[in-house]
């Protein structure tokens, strides 16, 4: 298993990863070393600890709101597939129901040209 070298608060840590997945394990470690760093930087030296926890925490957080902001989202999804298919069927039922139309519609219109075809041959 491949292992990583991650530095966090200027430590250094080795971690394993998944063979293939050693950029994305570094980039992660990067992202949440920048939270520390932010967090050292409105709080100062608050300790190792402390600061990692608090990271943590903020990642966490962030995290939260995600799937919250996914899950509205989904939900959101989910209004605009049903409306879709709502309309969807209702343009089914409209296309019947011209199809019906226009159906009884050229009926007449043969019953019409049949009543004129049998008038002209009485008349002729």
């Amino acid at each position: 298993m491949p292992e990583v070298s991650v530095d966090i608060n200027g430590r250094k840590y080795r971690m394993a990863c998944e063979e293939g997945q050693e950029d994305h394990l570094r980039q992660l470690a990067e992202t949440f070393a920048g939270y520390v760093d932010n967090l050292k930087g409105d709080f100062g030296e608050a300790g190792d600890n402390r600061l990692t926890i608090m990271a943590g925490i903020t990642v966490l957080d962030e995290l939260r709101e995600l799937k919250g902001r996914m899950s509205a989202l989904e939900a959101e999804l989910q209004e605009i597939t049903s409306a879709g298919a709502a309309l969807s069927d209702e343009q089914d039922a409209l296309e019947r129901d011209y199809a019906a139309r226009f159906g009884a519609l050229a009926d007449r219109i043969n019953a019409l040209a049949a009543e004129l075809e049998d008038a002209e041959e009485h008349r002729g």
